[in-house]
């Protein structure tokens, strides 16, 4: 869903942002506190990150390019409009079978579930240059181990 808002831009330090209003990014996901976008300045295409701030609201850095292809300044108001930029870096590497067998058998799929997008992309990535059947099995066997612990930074080989 897009959501629109016009802003002044402002320079703090030496960037170039706006403030994005609460009741949008109240109706954003974050990841790790921060709000992947996509959107339009001036119906100009850009793809950003929201950036909290410690008692305001969120903030969006506008570049060089945005401000050009805007057709925008320092000080004038923008047209903005925005919406949540989902990737599913997931996506990129298949499962191997044997680890969704293991995963269920060991009742640990939320577990594995519960990891980061990035996570889970690291470690399929890397169970899918393994050539060899021992050494697959090897390498789950440590990542079934390190869920069951719960261990916070899962780390595969």
């Amino acid at each position: 869903m897009k959501h629109q808002f016009e802003a002044k831009i402002y320079k703090i330090g030496i960037n170039w942002a706006v403030d994005v209003p609460a009741y949008i990014t109240a109706q954003l996901k974050p990841e790790k506190g921060y709000i992947r976008i996509k959107g339009q300045i001036n119906d100009f295409d850009f793809i950003q990150t929201l950036v909290p701030v410690k008692n305001s609201p969120y903030r969006l850095f506008v570049n060089l390019l945005m401000m050009k292809g805007g057709k925008t300044t320092l000080g004038e108001v923008a047209a903005f409009a925005i919406e949540q930029n989902e990737v599913e870096l997931v996506k990129m590497y298949a499962m191997p079978k044997i680890l969704s067998a293991i995963l269920e058998k060991e009742k640990l799929n939320d577990d594995f579930n519960a990891l980061s997008e990035a996570r889970k992309k690291d470690i399929l990535k890397y169970l899918s240059f393994i050539k060899t059947g021992e050494t697959m099995i090897k390498n789950i066997n440590k990542l079934i181990e390190q869920l069951k612990s719960k261990h916070k930074n899962i780390r595969i080989p």
